[in-house]
């Protein structure tokens, strides 16, 4: 089990955590919306907990000889199993929530300002979302990793390049 651990580990909390970022990063981009931040935080933390609940119990089980592939287990592993069930449905539920909170944000959610990130690249300089030809002239190109000319403004919550 210990292998099984290892590659969920690796495949979900490597992969599938940065797919949720970055679609939660994108999403006001994606569709001019903005999700509820408090959703936003709560999910990833009921996310957070219920993958490591989940998985590292069967590191666990793993160090101590459980096998893998096998249809049955020896009941001392039991609790284990049980505990690594109940994160799975942790885990399960932060999904949910997210879809419901994602969904809801496309009929409820706020506009998305062009720049609700503070972003420095050129992305975050078009309207969100963008229109089909992204910019009416040709944009000055700033270097994408100098923040030091972004502000926020209170006014319209936007960030700006000064």
């Amino acid at each position: 089990y210990f292998v099984v651990s290892h590659f969920h580990y690796t495949m979900m909390g490597g992969t599938v955590i940065a797919l949720l970022a970055g679609l939660h990063y994108w999403w006001p981009k994606f569709f001019g919306r903005m999700y509820s931040e408090f959703w936003g935080r709560l999910v990833c933390v009921i996310i957070f907990i219920g993958f490591n609940i989940t998985f590292f119990t069967q590191f666990v089980m793993g160090s101590q000889g459980m096998p893998r592939r096998y249809y049955d287990y020896i009941s001392r592993f039991t609790i284990y199993h049980q505990i690594s069930t109940a994160g799975a449905y942790m885990l399960a539920a932060g999904f949910v929530v997210m879809a419901v909170y994602l969904a809801a944000s496309l009929a409820r959610g706020r506009r998305a300002p062009a720049n609700p990130w503070g972003g420095a690249t050129l992305e975050w300089a078009c309207a969100s979302p963008p229109p089909h030809d992204n910019f009416a002239s040709q944009p000055a190109a700033p270097d994408p990793y100098d923040f030091t000319g972004m502000e926020y403004d209170a006014n319209t919550g936007e960030w700006e390049r000064r």
